[in-house]
């Protein structure tokens, strides 16, 4: 767990959620050694709280400092990085237009639910969208009624095997042999519920969002660290994504 500011909890680095440069996915997958070394990089500056210098990455990769740089100075020719002051390389500008690029209409629908919802709850909520064995946080949106409230980043995943995300996500498909308890029960009650599985002493309260192909399985989801709220806001979050699903709906007819 992070520091805490303004009395949020700032989630990020801990067990059950991995940031993009940590993904294990990414670290075992074979391919390009270059790009791979080039993409490890991007991700950790993208990650990193205040970028990364030429001896860091020199340091993270295992490589000469010559190899750390040439690969600095091509992300930065592509925009994907900015040199800084003293040295220390920053996401580029460009990584604005790529994250935009993501499911734009399904982020663009959802935030204004999402926001909606989390002023209602005094929570935050997140969207996850289902990405291989892993779900993954595509947008987050935290409370203005309420400064007590978990600030969550967006772009971190956690396995599909535990969590509320991970639950409603699966709970919105037919059943399958092997599936956990959690899932069989999101998929009666309408939506998951979760303490613990990804963050200690956390709730997360998820619902899948009823949406076609070729869009990825998504839920939405409230997390908090009030019991009170995690008891009682299941139809209210069912009510929402059922909402949002029927907005994505319209808005492709």
């Amino acid at each position: 767990m992070g520091g805490v500011k303004s009395r949020q909890s700032r989630l990020g680095g801990y067990a059950g959620i991995v940031q993009l440069s940590r993904h294990p996915e990414s670290a075992t997958r074979d391919g390009n050694q270059t790009l791979a070394r080039g993409l490890r990089v991007f991700l950790a500056i993208a990650d990193a709280d205040n970028g990364m210098t030429v001896p860091q990455v020199e340091e993270m990769l295992g490589v000469h400092r010559s190899i750390a740089y040439r690969l600095l100075q091509t992300l930065s020719d592509f925009g994907l990085v900015s040199r800084g002051r003293k040295g220390v390389y920053l996401p580029g500008a460009r990584l604005a237009t790529l994250a935009d690029s993501y499911l734009p209409s399904l982020r663009e629908i959802a935030i204004p639910f999402m926001r909606r919802l989390a002023d209602q709850l005094q929570s935050t909520v997140a969207l996850f969208v289902e990405q291989g064995t892993d779900a993954l946080a595509v947008a987050m949106v935290e409370p203005t009624t309420s400064r007590h409230h978990i600030a969550f980043q967006s772009g971190m995943w956690t396995p599909m095997d535990r969590g509320s995300a991970a639950y409603a996500i699966l709970a919105g498909s037919p059943p399958v042999d092997g599936e956990p308890d959690a899932v069989r029960i999101a998929r009666e009650n309408g939506y998951a519920r979760s303490h613990g599985e990804v963050e200690i002493g956390e709730y997360g309260v998820a619902a899948w969002i009823p949406l076609a192909a070729p869009l990825p399985r998504a839920c939405l989801n409230v997390i908090t660290h009030r019991p009170d709220i995690a008891e009682s806001v299941g139809p209210e979050v069912r009510k929402a994504a059922d909402k949002m699903g029927a907005a994505l709906l319209a808005s492709t007819a």
